[in-house]
């Protein structure tokens, strides 16, 4: 991978202006070739928001021995805050004044869960750097640092160290998720390599990752009911991704995609639906699948009334693999059972 260096950043409306192609069925996603803004744009961390847009940078990884596991999740306009939710209610509302950095370890010696909710105070942001309050990410060379310094909720146990996030390439593929083009996903490195040094709790591996960004002007509820996602390693420097989306609109678009190591992604053929087991909240986990098969579900990360995150034995395209599972209910987000619930995980500092 060459260098990164700092260019212009995206605007969130169109992705890189490029015209709506008026040939394109309602229900399909619409790829751009991320190439023709160059592909150092995802690491700016201080490309301009809208009121009440959002923009994130989320990595997941699991170790060499499959035992253990992270999420890292930077938001500058927190999708899944009340807060933000509420503010919007009463106005156009600056995403930075809601901004937050999730940090999730799962398995032995000692997991770990936090995410508290910033006040632009707190937010310091750069080309290459990104801070919040005491924890921060930041690009050198090809290798994103980050830097935790966290207190979880509702116990306030320590999470502090660092996590190496080295990609083997990037993608050169940005996806509009609705319609309008106002929702985006560029999966930036679907293959990355990743080292946990955590000091409290005292927590040591390395493992394989997963790198992306979405972005937006608009609260996700506003244009979609629900989503699943997942991502697999199939291969040396190769992954498949798939999406499927519910839009308010109706339309129901599905992406299934393998990413090259050159980074190019090429599309595969649309998968059956599939289920796996519903969690304690109840929340759906369908997936795709190969046809006859059904996903095991091999590991709860995490079970909360609108959203979880799995890990998966399923059958992609011929393939064994254990995939990382996400599901997304934005109807049951915005119940006011469920917005009353969250603060007790995802408390608000300034």
């Amino acid at each position: 991978m060459a260098k990164l260096t700092s260019t212009a950043p995206l605007p969130l409306t169109r992705v890189g202006n490029v015209p709506a192609d008026r040939s394109r069925p309602a229900d399909a996603f619409a790829w751009h070739d991320a190439r023709a803004h160059t592909k150092a744009e995802w690491h700016c961390f201080d490309a301009p928001l809208q009121s009440d847009g959002y923009r994130w940078w989320y990595v997941d990884a699991l170790s060499e021995d499959g035992r253990s596991g992270l999420t890292l999740i930077a938001m500058l306009g927190s999708v899944f805050s009340p807060y933000y939710a509420a503010a919007r209610r009463r106005g156009p509302t600056n995403p930075l004044n809601h901004a937050a950095l999730n940090v999730a370890l799962y398995g032995p010696p000692a997991p770990r869960w936090a995410l508290t909710e910033r006040a632009s105070q707190a937010i310091e942001r750069s080309s290459s750097r990104l801070r919040f309050a005491k924890s921060d990410l930041d690009w050198d060379g090809d290798r994103l640092r980050v830097r935790i310094d966290e207190r979880t909720a509702p116990l306030g146990r320590t999470v502090r160290g660092e996590v190496l996030v080295t990609p083997r390439t990037v993608t050169d593929t940005l996806i509009e998720l609705s319609a309008a083009g106002n929702h985006c996903w560029w999966p930036i490195a679907p293959y990355c390599d990743v080292v946990v040094r955590i000091n409290e709790p005292r927590v040591r591996w390395v493992g394989t990752g997963y790198l992306d960004s979405n972005f937006g002007d608009a609260p996700l509820e506003r244009h979609f009911r629900r989503w699943d996602w997942c991502r697999a390693v199939t291969g040396d420097n190769e992954a498949v991704v798939q999406y499927n989306v519910d839009r308010r609109d109706g339309s129901q678009p599905v992406l299934a995609a393998k990413v090259l190591g050159s980074g190019e992604m090429r599309p595969l053929p649309v998968l059956p639906i599939a289920e796996a087991n519903r969690g304690v909240w109840g929340v759906q986990r369908s997936t795709r699948a190969d046809t006859g098969t059904r996903p095991q579900l091999r590991e709860t990360l995490e079970d909360t009334p609108f959203y979880t995150r799995s890990v998966l034995d399923t059958a992609l395209y011929g393939q064994r693999v254990d995939a990382v599972h996400e599901s997304l209910d934005l109807d049951r987000f915005s119940a006011r059972w469920v917005q009353t619930l969250i603060p007790f995980r995802n408390p608000r500092r300034r």
